[in-house]
């Protein structure tokens, strides 16, 4: 997988993906991160990239122009290695988009190269949106001052699902989210923590009972905290049935 990243910040980018996890798959060659600096291409000697907009209005806007160039020098970089003819996804992080999701994770995960794009000001240029973003993609229903956040929680949610990239691959399969059911509740040594026991269950050593009491314990959890996504998961009748004695579903 390699990540290209356009940013008017690659220095805050570079420090908050080359470490840890990440840091490690780069080092070993599983993950390249490129940070592409947008004023690179500006096209005056201040390598300012942004102006006021039409019509009035407050802030600044991003040009067009610097973002396509950053863009093309990357997109050439990606076909001169590449035989494929597609268009390399482009994903603009934005309020306005598609709420990020495990299931986008996934989707994203099966591409060779993911071209981020950081907007920062009041955004950019629409023209330039229209003519090379294939994703518009929001990390929630707030406002960020730039993308540069949004783009490495993309990089890290997509970086775990990369073979190779997790010491323990299976632990990407079944953490939150997986089947829309939130993690279970862990533990580790101490078996009792300021009167606090770890479940018997867990010391038992019963494979097929720990299992039964994890799954519940994410049924349980995701009735509590996110009850929306319970509504979407896929529940045995036997596990609809142990749910309404505990409470019911909603």
């Amino acid at each position: 997988m390699n990540f290209h990243i356009l940013t008017l910040f690659p220095e805050m980018v570079q420090n908050g993906l080359n470490t840890s996890i990440i840091g490690r798959a780069v080092n070993a060659g599983l993950l390249s991160v490129e940070t592409v600096n947008i004023r690179d291409y500006a096209f005056n000697k201040h390598q300012s990239v942004d102006d006021y907009p039409y019509g009035g209005g407050a802030g600044m806007l991003m040009q067009a122009e610097p973002v396509y160039l950053a863009y093309e020098a990357v997109a050439k970089r990606i076909g001169s290695r590449t035989a494929e003819k597609k268009k390399t996804r482009v994903v603009y992080l934005s309020p306005q988009g598609d709420v990020f999701t495990q299931k986008m994770a996934e989707e994203l995960a099966a591409e060779e190269d993911l071209i981020l794009l950081c907007g920062h000001y009041e955004g950019i240029d629409e023209r330039v949106l229209e003519e090379i973003v294939t994703d518009y993609v929001s990390i929630g229903d707030y406002v960020l001052t730039g993308g540069e956040l949004p783009a490495m929680v993309i990089a890290d949610a997509v970086s775990r699902l990369v073979p190779g990239v997790l010491h323990n691959d299976v632990s990407a399969e079944f953490e939150s989210f997986q089947d829309n059911l939130l993690e279970y509740p862990q533990y580790s040594r101490p078996e009792e923590w300021r009167g606090k026991k770890v479940p018997p269950v867990l010391l038992s050593g019963h494979h097929a009972n720990i299992e039964k009491w994890r799954r519940q314990q994410s049924i349980l959890r995701t009735k509590e905290r996110r009850p929306d996504l319970l509504e979407r998961s896929r529940l045995t009748e036997e596990e609809r049935r142990w749910l309404e004695e505990e409470g019911g579903l909603v």
